[in-house]
C-alpha cells in the first residue's frame, strides 16, 4: 500500500466515483476508442486533436476510426459527454490526461518523439496540482522520465506530491472483434507508486486487468518486446517460407503441422511485408536506444532486412509465375486483391501492397486493385481507384496477386474465375493445390 497523500487522495476518490474529468490527447486509433471507453464509463471526456479535420469530424459525430462505429460516438457527442477541442488549453479541466499522439520514424530510421515533445509542452502549460498524466505512445525507455518529468518539474511541481506521472502502453489491434480495450490487461508502470497506483484506478474502470510494473521504463520496455518478438518471428518465418519454395515444400503445411505441438512452438504465419504503424517501426526504437549504450541488436538488424525484402520477393514470384506461362511482367494486367496492411480494416499505413504496387508498375506492369475497405489509394505519384467488382473482369487479367485476405472475398470463385492467382496470404489454402493458384 502507498500513502497517497491529500492531492492523491481526492483524485482517487474522483477516479473510483467516476466523477473526474478524462482528457485525451491524440484522437487516433489509439486515443478515440480510449476516450469512448471512458465516456461509456461515465466520465466526463475531454478529447483533444491537432488536426482540424479530424475533430470536424469528430465534433459533428462522424468517426473516422473503425472501431469506433458513428452510432456509438455520435450520442456521447451530443449529450457534451464526449467533447471534441483542437486546442489544448481545455485540458485545464482533466483530473486525468492520457497522452495517444504518433511516434513514427525518421527518415534514418530514428525515432521522432516530436509529437510526444508537442503534447508534453502543451500539458506542461496548463498541468495543476492534483493532475495524472499517463503516455501511452510507443516510445523508446526512459521517455517519460527524460521528456515529461522534467517540462513537470520546472513548473515547480513535484511529481508524485503534486502531479502524477505514469506510462501505459497502448494494446490496441485495430478490427480485432475478440479481442478489445475492455479485454486486453493493462500494463502501468509509474514514476512513483502513487502514480503508478493512481494510474492502474483510472484503466481499471475500463478495462478488466490492470498489471502494474516497477516503472515507466519498464512498461516502455513491454511494448517494444512485444512487437519486436512479432517483428522476429514473422521474419523466421518469411525466410523459411523462401526456404521451403527452394526446396518444393508448401511453407503452410508445414506451419499446419508443427501447429498441432501441444508445447514449445507458437505459430506465425509468412505474407508479403509488415504493415501497421507498430510492427515496422516499434523495433527500430529499442535499436536506437540501446546502440546508445554501446549494444548492436542483431536479430532486430536481421529481422528487419528479411521483412524488408519480402515486397520484392513477391515481385519476382509474381514476374516467375508469368515468365513460367512465357509472359513477361512488362505490360501484364495484374490485379491486386487488397491494399490494407491485414484484413478486414481500411488501414493502409506501411501496408506492403504500396511498395508492391509502386515496383510493379515501374516495371511496366498494368496494376489495378480492389479492396472492398479502400476506396482509394496514393501509391508514389500515382493515385488509384478501387476497381467495381462487376468490372474486376478476373478472367481478362494475367495475374490477380492476393495481398491482403479480406473475408469478404469468394475464393473459390475467384479461383475459378482467374487463369493465373499467385496468393501471398494463403487465403485458397482451403482449396487444396490448384495447378494455376501460386502460393506463397
Amino acid at each position: 500500500m502507498t500513502l497517497l497523500g491529500a492531492l492523491g487522495s481526492r483524485l482517487e476518490e474522483r477516479l473510483k466515483s467516476r466523477s473526474a474529468t478524462v482528457g485525451v490527447v491524440g484522437l487516433g486509433y489509439v486515443g478515440l476508442p480510449l476516450a469512448v471507453a471512458f465516456a461509456r464509463a461515465g466520465f466526463r471526456v475531454i478529447g483533444v486533436d491537432a488536426d482540424p479535420s479530424r475533430t470536424t469530424l469528430l465534433a459533428g459525430g462522424v468517426s473516422p476510426v473503425e472501431d469506433v462505429p458513428a452510432a456509438e460516438l455520435a450520442p456521447l457527442v451530443q449529450s457534451g459527454r464526449l467533447a471534441i477541442h483542437s486546442s489544448s488549453d481545455a485540458l485545464g479541466e482533466a483530473d486525468a490526461i492520457v497522452i495517444c499522439v504518433p511516434t513514427p520514424l525518421g527518415k534514418s530510421k530514428e525515432p521522432d518523439i516530436s509529437f510526444i515533445v508537442a503534447a508534453a509542452d502543451a500539458v506542461a502549460a496548463i498541468i495543476r496540482p492534483g493532475q495524472l498524466v499517463v503516455l501511452e505512445s510507443t516510445t523508446y525507455p526512459g521517455t517519460t522520465q527524460e521528456v515529461l518529468l522534467p517540462r513537470f518539474q520546472a513548473r515547480g511541481l513535484v511529481v508524485g506530491r503534486d502531479v502524477f506521472l505514469a506510462f501505459s502502453p497502448e494494446r490496441i489491434d485495430p478490427g480485432n472483434r475478440r479481442w478489445t480495450l475492455r479485454d486486453i490487461p493493462k500494463v502501468v508502470g509509474g514514476v512513483t507508486d502513487t502514480c503508478r497506483d493512481l494510474a492502474a484506478a483510472l484503466y481499471a474502470r475500463v478495462t478488466r486487468q490492470v498489471v502494474p510494473v516497477s516503472g515507466p521504463e519498464t512498461a516502455e520496455m513491454v511494448k517494444l518486446f512485444e512487437n519486436t518478438f512479432r517483428s522476429v518471428n514473422i521474419a523466421l518465418v518469411n525466410e523459411f517460407a523462401i526456404m521451403c519454395r527452394r526446396l518444393g515444400l508448401s511453407v503452410w503445411e508445414v506451419i499446419a503441422a508443427a501447429s498441432t505441438k501441444p508445447f514449445g512452438f507458437m505459430p506465425f504465419y509468412p505474407g508479403p511485408g509488415l504493415g501497421g504503424h507498430c510492427l515496422p517501426s516499434d523495433p527500430h526504437y529499442l535499436s536506437w536506444k540501446v546502440r546508445l549504450e554501446g549494444y548492436e541488436p542483431r536479430f532486430i538488424t536481421f529481422a528487419d532486412e528479411i521483412n524488408r525484402r519480402m515486397p520484392a520477393y513477391v515481385v519476382q514470384l509474381a514476374a516467375d509465375a508469368l515468365n513460367d506461362r512465357s509472359r513477361a511482367l512488362r505490360g501484364a494486367r495484374i490485379l491486386v486483391l487488397g491494399v490494407a496492411y491485414k484484413a478486414d480494416v481500411a488501414d493502409t499505413r506501411d501496408s506492403p501492397a504500396l511498395e508492391i504496387i509502386a515496383s510493379l508498375a515501374a516495371k511496366g506492369a498494368k496494376v489495378a486493385y480492389h479492396d472492398p475497405f479502400v476506396p482509394a489509394l496514393a501509391v508514389d505519384r500515382l493515385t488509384l481507384t478501387s476497381v467495381d467488382w462487376s468490372r474486376a473482369a478476373l478472367g481478362q487479367r494475367d495475374v490477380v496477386l492476393v495481398l491482403t485476405a479480406h473475408a469478404t472475398y469468394d475464393w473459390a470463385a475467384i479461383v475459378r474465375a482467374a487463369p493465373l492467382v499467385v496468393d501471398t496470404r494463403n487465403a485458397t489454402g482451403a482449396l487444396g493445390n490448384v495447378a494455376h493458384v501460386i502460393r506463397l
